[in-house]
């Protein structure tokens, strides 16, 4: 590639990777790597990422229902806060007490007042990843690859509106046109309302 002058794009440009301390709580794994859920809302996944807008770095966080890898919520912000996460908390439109677990690594953003509360308030329990271990958030981390790899791979975004635009777009195309594998190739929306059908009948 040096000799030809040829540049990969995945090292056009490198997010540079800040140190933080992790999320020291006690709290087990509970989920334990058990990701396929027979319930709707039974186990919610999150994680955050970064994207490029106007050069600086911005961030998407999402939460993820493990039942039909439907996009639930979802949020972007100028910042990795305990906000974002809770920004994405509120665009989901089914009633917060129907999750019974959330499952998250052990990022500060996670560990917050703000998300205690929420989570106190509607009776959801806590499970997060051990330590160092991405496999115990393997889904989460699965879905972010896809949404950096169509959504936001090699992108300038050029106003923080058109990210919360363009997200808003995406999480529509995610959950009603693109199909899984995992679903028997329906799409999210399309596996919940088979299922709830067949449930009713």
């Amino acid at each position: 590639m040096k000799k030809y002058g040829l540049v990969s794009n995945y090292t056009v440009k490198q997010y540079k990777i800040y140190k933080s301390k992790c999320n020291e709580d006690k709290c087990k794994n509970v989920v334990n790597r058990e990701f396929d859920r027979k319930e709707s809302m039974e186990v919610v996944v999150s994680d955050l990422t970064y994207v490029n807008v106007k050069g600086k770095w911005n961030y998407i966080c999402i939460l993820l229902d493990l039942y039909n890898r439907e996009i639930i919520g979802y949020a972007a912000g100028k910042n990795k806060d305990a906000n974002l996460v809770y920004k994405a908390f509120t665009k989901i439109n089914r009633p917060l007490e129907n999750i019974k677990i959330l499952h998250t690594d052990r990022g500060n953003e996670f560990k917050n007042n703000i998300i205690d509360s929420l989570l106190t308030t509607f009776n959801i329990k806590r499970s997060l990843s051990k330590k160092g271990c991405p496999y115990d958030n393997a889904v989460a981390k699965a879905a972010f690859k896809v949404v950096k790899t169509e959504f936001a791979f090699n992108k300038i975004f050029q106003s923080f509106e058109e990210l919360e635009y363009q997200l808003f777009d995406y999480v529509n195309w995610y959950n009603n046109h693109r199909i899984h594998g995992f679903l028997d190739y329906l799409t999210p929306v399309e596996y919940r309302m088979l299922m709830s059908d067949k449930k009713v009948s």
